[in-house]
């Protein structure tokens, strides 16, 4: 009798542990994530740029005199005009586009939550299968709110966190009673 339970409950953790690295590495192999190489670029060689129209210029953003005190070589104090950050046009269209990336991984997991946990109770004859895909897709749920966290406001982590509350209080209801 320990035996099966042991049994059941390791066949339900396999489930709905490779249900969701099944749900990561299809996501990984179909839908390409973007990376930083792609919008700014490595130079070989990086020139010093001293004004703010050549940092402008180049797609970069001008920092007014960020070091108030002058450097110093050897003797001689230098005053640092300001420093341009040229990787500052680039960055911000990664980080675009990472959030873009990451909402639509978001949705796509709370849909595949969604699938998983529908057809765990079309199939509730077989409840280890059933009890399986259902906790996989609330673990999905739970991978996709963790991935897209830092890019939701405050209302929508609120809201996100009152969905999968209902979720989970409904699957409980319907699973045990």
């Amino acid at each position: 009798m320990v035996e099966n339970k042991i049994l059941k409950w390791s066949l339900v953790l396999g489930i709905i542990i490779v249900l969701n690295l099944f749900f990561a590495y299809a996501m990984k192999v179909i839908y390409k994530a973007p990376q930083y190489e792609d919008f700014c670029q490595k130079e070989q060689v990086i020139e010093k740029i001293n004004t703010k129209e050549a940092c402008l210029e180049k797609g970069g953003q001008w920092n007014e005199n960020i070091i108030d005190r002058g450097l110093v070589t050897g003797e001689v104090s230098v005053q640092v005009p300001g420093y341009c950050n040229l990787n500052f046009v680039c960055n911000n269209e990664f980080i675009d586009a990472q959030e873009n990336y990451e909402k639509n991984v978001f949705m796509t997991l709370i849909g595949l939550g969604v699938l998983s946990i529908i057809i765990g109770f079309m199939i509730a004859s077989t409840e280890v299968v059933s009890m399986g895909l259902s906790l996989g897709g609330v673990l999905s749920f739970i991978v996709a709110s963790i991935r897209y966290w830092q890019y939701a406001s405050e209302y929508l982590q609120v809201i996100i966190l009152g969905l999968a509350l209902v979720v989970l209080i409904w699957l409980g209801v319907k699973k045990f009673k």
